[in-house]
């Protein structure tokens, strides 16, 4: 033909043997005339000269049918899908329309194909697709969850094909996305063999020489690999069949793409890596005895082979995020070597395989909507065999709450819907939120109001005189840009105030009136000011009169002179202090990473020692299987590791929010109600920390009290007793 599309007799034979096997599996799904009207429309293109070969020299025609194949055997997937796949190259290069595929084969096909073309435009915005919210993009595009199958299924097809070819440059592209894009999507979805085949067919192509390293060491020892498995195993079974645990046993070996990413993070060769397998002990056991059993088998194994405790993982005490529960131990085998050993129920095992899905089906969650569980429920149904006709009905609607935008340069954002450009302005930087003026959204100018759509391109557009105001509070949608508004409307009325205070001060000057801090303050107060910013905003603002002030301060310090001299200093016996606000509360939004950099596990504060922000703190499981968190230097910290070492997980602090901590002060000094004035003073003094309550006693000439206050971390906490060390005749501060 001129277009120089045609079938060799090889690629005809391969054709017609997978049409007639595809038949076999889907024939009682298609309808009358299906197949005679795909012939017609695959043949029209063909004499059209629309259908080509691809940049691999790959026959179009061939490859729709290898990878509907793959979506059928691997995935489940019935007549709408083959048809979608083997009509879509013809809508994808102008040869028919949607109109004419929904006429002739109907909504369903038409719309899978829309969704096809769909994700195929996200890619012509050049996006930087190796990120989590690029995948969550292309699902919330695709529309219909077939179509992900589907892109799934041509990928695994196109690694297969391209082993041979000589376009170097296009394979390594190929081969890029299906490891960080192609690979993670399969997971999620819980096809864990396609997934495997893509991660070993990208390092096959991207890594030559280290996939066929560890091939060939792989195959060079798998006979003495499972001799040594059947020694290892033998006298465990004779000691947990004993014990009268029902069970089986079984090896796993490392995928090559798995061996080889651990090669490299513990920089060592194949011989450095101890765990080319692990043995699974798998209980059968009812749910009540499961965590007795397991760790019974537990003292079995580590009765008979030396444990290395750095290498334990308990999860079953607090299972993973993702529901994944199991004991992992490390232990000295025969011939001194390391052998991984996972002691499991085999409800745990089959969460540990089939992922969420059947999570469920053992707890019996409920959906609550969100990616993970959308997705869980797909995996039932591809798990569900003959009944996946159920797939024909899937229509994605998970994401009603999010939306992903890009930036010019093709980076992705997730926001909540609702979001306006605002937040996004606010999400690249603070300087870029504070001057931001509108964007131009898809070539179009929007205003900052403008509400973000997902597939967007955002570009943001500044002015350096722009300031934010508090009507921007109303126009965002986010905690993150709101906070940013506040501490940028906060600095502003720091700087006026600094500037109204250096005035005033300098008008003292002027008329040589000494200034003292606590007569202005009394002012202030007297004035009727609850806040001296804003006192000191009246006075930028000019709303105050500078003069006016300095007589009403002359006349204040003259009047407190005359009494004063004349009282005694006052005890500070039984004073005491209750903060009135009823509107303090403690929020909780610092973030602490538990154990191995488990993030979003609910946990608590110990109220014996009152663990604050950049304390150093460690983790403690209780009864209950939630988490409380003590500081190192917890009184009861000893005697928690000394009976409980094994209940005790790694904390650190690893991203501050806007939480604040009730600590109490332990403060001892002359008993004068004029130091406990000045104390109380400087705390109402500092940003961010609120008094909660004092309790005075004293005794031979000192007070000592109990001070409660609010703030945020432990920086703040030194650098208010080092303030409050300072006060004349305070003689002692400390934290209880």
């Amino acid at each position: 033909m001129e277009n120089g599309f045609e079938f060799t007799p090889q690629e005809i034979s391969e054709a017609q043997a997978i049409y007639k096997r595809l038949k076999d599996y889907i024939g009682e799904t298609l309808q009358e005339d299906d197949e005679q009207k795909l012939a017609d429309y695959l043949r029209r293109a063909v004499e059209a000269g629309n259908m080509k070969r691809d940049v691999f020299g790959l026959n179009s025609i061939l490859s729709a049918l290898q990878t509907a194949e793959i979506a059928v055997r691997e995935i489940g997937l019935k007549r709408d899908g083959v048809l979608a796949i083997l009509l879509y190259p013809n809508v994808s290069d102008g040869s028919s329309s949607f109109e004419d595929i929904k006429k002739q084969f109907g909504d369903h096909v038409a719309h899978i194909i829309h969704g096809l073309v769909r994700i195929q435009n996200l890619y012509k915005k050049n996006p930087v697709i190796e990120s989590e919210n690029f995948r969550n993009l292309l699902i919330s595009f695709a529309e219909d969850m077939r179509v992900i199958l589907i892109m799934i299924a041509d990928r695994v097809n196109l690694m297969r094909q391209i082993r041979d070819t000589q376009n170097e440059e296009a394979k390594r592209e190929v081969s890029e996305e299906a490891s960080y894009l192609y690979a993670p999507l399969a997971h999620k979805l819980g096809l864990y063999t396609l997934k495997s085949e893509l991660e070993d067919l990208s390092l096959k192509y991207l890594e030559h020489d280290a996939y066929y390293m560890i091939k060939e060491k792989l195959n060079a020892t798998k006979k003495a690999r499972d001799e040594y498995i059947r020694r290892f195993i033998t006298p465990i079974q004779a000691r947990l069949q004993d014990a009268g645990l029902k069970f089986h046993m079984k090896g796993r070996t490392k995928s090559i793409h798995s061996i080889w990413q651990k090669m490299k993070k513990q920089g060592c060769g194949f011989e450095g890596i101890y765990d080319l397998f692990a043995i699974r002990i798998i209980i059968d056991s009812p749910v009540e005895k499961e965590k007795m059993q397991c760790w019974q088998a537990y003292s079995i194994v580590t009765d008979m082979y030396q444990p290395n405790p750095k290498r334990l993982r308990d999860w079953l005490s607090v299972p993973k995020s993702n529901g994944y529960e199991s004991l992992h131990i490390t232990v000295l085998g025969p011939e001194n070597k390391w052998v991984e050993v996972q002691i499991r129920t085999e409800r745990m095992d089959d969460i540990a395989e089939h992922g969420l899905a059947a999570h469920w089906r053992y707890k019996g969650i409920k959906s609550e909507g969100g990616l993970d569980t959308w997705l869980a429920s797909i995996r039932a149904a591809l798990e569900a065999g003959n009944g996946l006709e159920v797939m024909d009905q899937f229509k994605l609607e998970l994401y009603e709450d999010e939306v992903y935008v890009f930036t010019p340069k093709g980076d992705l954002f997730k926001f909540p819907k609702g979001a306006t450009v605002l937040d996004f302005a606010y999400h690249i930087h603070s300087g870029v939120g504070n001057t931001c003026v509108g964007a131009r959204i898809n070539g179009k100018n929007v205003s900052i109001r403008e509400q973000l759509s997902s597939g967007d391109t955002v570009e943001i557009l500044t002015q350096s005189n722009q300031k934010p105001n508090r009507n921007w509070l109303s126009i965002v949608k986010t905690s993150k840009a709101r906070s940013k508004i506040r501490l940028a409307l906060k600095e502003t009325t720091i700087k006026d105030g600094l500037y109204a205070k250096e005035l005033l001060e300098r008008r003292f000057r002027n008329k040589k009136v000494e200034y003292e801090e606590s007569v202005m303050n009394h002012l202030i107060k007297k004035m009727g000011f609850k806040e001296i910013s804003d006192f000191y905003k009246q006075i930028a603002d000019e709303k105050l009169d500078v003069n006016s002030i300095i007589e009403q301060y002359i006349e204040l310090r003259d009047h407190s002179q005359n009494t004063g001299m004349q009282k005694a200093a006052e005890s500070a016996e039984k004073f005491e202090y209750d903060n009135p606000d009823e509107d303090i509360a403690r929020q909780n939004d610092d973030v602490l990473v538990i154990d191995r950099n488990l993030k979003g596990v609910d946990y608590s504060l110990a109220q014996c020692c009152h663990p604050i922000y950049g304390d150093d703190v460690f983790g403690f499981v209780t009864v209950s299987g939630g988490i409380k968190i003590h500081r190192k230097d917890c009184p009861n910290a000893p005697e928690l590791r000394r009976r409980f070492g094994y209940r005790i997980v790694k904390a650190r602090w690893s991203g501050k929010g806007s939480s604040q901590y009730s600590i109490t002060l332990r403060v001892i000094g002359n008993d004068d109600i004029g130091i406990v004035s000045n104390i109380t003073n400087i705390i109402s003094k500092e940003e961010k920390i609120v008094m909660r309550s004092i309790n005075i006693d004293s005794n031979d000439g000192l007070f000592s009290g109990n001070m409660v206050v609010m703030l945020d971390d432990t920086s703040r906490l030194e650098a208010l007793i080092k303030k409050l060390r300072t006060v004349k005749g305070v003689k002692q501060v400390s934290r209880i």
